[in-house]
């Protein structure tokens, strides 16, 4: 009996994207899409390759040379490219551009969170109008899926807060600060050396960086885009060693954290300070590089997102899958955001809320407690801190707490969770 094996070569239909900017995670893309090609494959059907790469340099010696290009028209006008992936970083050119590359029918994935927190509606919308997708969910928590928890998940739960650890270069630097006894300076050049912290680090140790990603992760959950402005941001330059100890009598860790609450009747209050994290709190456990997302749902209370939230592979990765999602049409079948230009009367003033702290001031123990025992907030006394008294208070706001300033010498607070 002879047997014959027939071999049959399936032709594989190509998929073409582009992607607009070849820094790390745009370098990223091309190589988790050949380390996953088998996997793509399966799962939308065809392959998928990178046509184009737009850049302003020049990359000899690069395997993708050859894709470089220098003029977005190239991409626009090319109708065999179907997503385009735009990993440029700030507002410009990356929204021109990315409203362009969907005028023209192709859908638009990013990790780019300033242009999602500046233009996130007028992107969507135009998105809507062209019959396309616009995916974002790299902008925030790198390859933590939490955008899309929230479009398909979460889209029927009311969400009453969030709270997040959204920066590792922050979160490195204070995990340094507590275990290794360093100075805030002497961890920021730590994380410099080490590549996690970039040479003018003031986005992320200002806040800004966690700013933008509350401001999507508030839109996703209300459907309104805030303005930068309505976020209280706090630098995180003025923590010292001293605050390490604070957290520690009170059973905690200091953290930067981003959070978002939301009333019943829909006014929003957001923040992106340090603060001192409860040890009660699983988020008192993230360190290092890592991210952590709490979200607390009406109906399904506490739920925690957890992972790498950033880097050149887990960040191109979240980009590659919203690919996917474009490709195969899925994302049009998942709830698709639409954020609307939240009115300015409906945030919260931060300053007025009651809040718990950690307060410290250049004074007896006595006169600090005699000043804030004027308001309605019960104190503890803590250890003090060399020349400074140190105290807990509960249900106090920042109007009362700078108002309390102008009577003690050198006062500083910080918020305990």
């Amino acid at each position: 009996m002879i047997k014959i094996n027939f071999i049959i070569n399936r032709r594989t239909v190509m998929k073409y994207i582009a992607v607009l900017g070849f820094g790390t995670v745009g370098g990223g893309i091309p190589e988790v899409i050949k380390a996953d090609r088998e996997k793509i494959i399966k799962l939308i059907g065809e392959d998928v390759e990178v046509k184009y790469i737009l850049d302003l340099r020049d990359f000899p010696g690069s395997p993708y040379a050859a894709k470089v290009v220098h003029d977005i028209n190239i991409i626009l006008s090319d109708k065999d490219v179907e997503v385009v992936c735009e990993v440029m970083g700030g507002s410009h050119p990356a929204r021109e551009f990315s409203l362009s590359c969907m005028e023209a029918g192709k859908s638009v994935v990013t990790s780019n969170k300033e242009v999602v927190a500046n233009y996130g509606d007028e992107l969507l919308m135009c998105a809507a109008k062209n019959g396309v997708s616009y995916l974002f969910e790299a902008s925030v928590g790198g390859g933590i899926p939490v955008i899309r928890s929230f479009t398909t998940s979460l889209a029927g739960e009311k969400i009453k807060s969030i709270t997040g650890i959204v920066n590792g270069t922050t979160n490195y630097i204070l995990t340094r600060m507590k275990k290794g006894g360093l100075s805030f300076d002497s961890a920021l050049s730590e994380a410099q050396v080490l590549g996690f912290a970039e040479k003018d680090p003031s986005a992320d140790i200002d806040g800004i960086d966690a700013q933008r990603k509350i401001l999507i992760l508030t839109a996703l959950a209300t459907g309104k885009l805030y303005s930068a402005e309505d976020v209280v941001t706090n630098t995180l330059r003025n923590i010292t060693t001293a605050d390490m100890e604070s957290a520690a009598q009170l059973d905690g860790e200091v953290k930067l954290i981003a959070r978002a609450e939301i009333a019943d009747g829909g006014d929003v209050s957001m923040c992106v300070s340090p603060m001192i994290v409860k040890h009660s709190s699983l988020l008192s456990g993230i360190s290092d590089v890592f991210n952590g997302i709490s979200v607390e749902c009406e109906t399904l209370g506490e739920i925690m997102f957890y992972g790498r939230g950033a880097g050149r592979m887990a960040t191109a990765g979240a980009v590659v899958t919203d690919v996917c999602a474009a490709l195969t049409g899925s994302a049009k079948h998942e709830f698709a955001p639409e954020f609307t230009r939240a009115a300015t009367d409906s945030v919260k003033r931060y300053d007025s809320e009651k809040y718990d702290w950690c307060i410290t001031a250049r004074a007896r123990d006595e006169e600090l407690c005699y000043v804030l025992e004027h308001y309605d907030t019960k104190i503890k006394k803590l250890p003090r801190s060399g020349e400074r008294a140190r105290v807990s208070a509960a249900n106090l706001s920042i109007d009362e707490l700078k108002e309390a300033a102008g009577l003690l010498s050198d006062l500083e607070y910080i918020r305990v969770i």
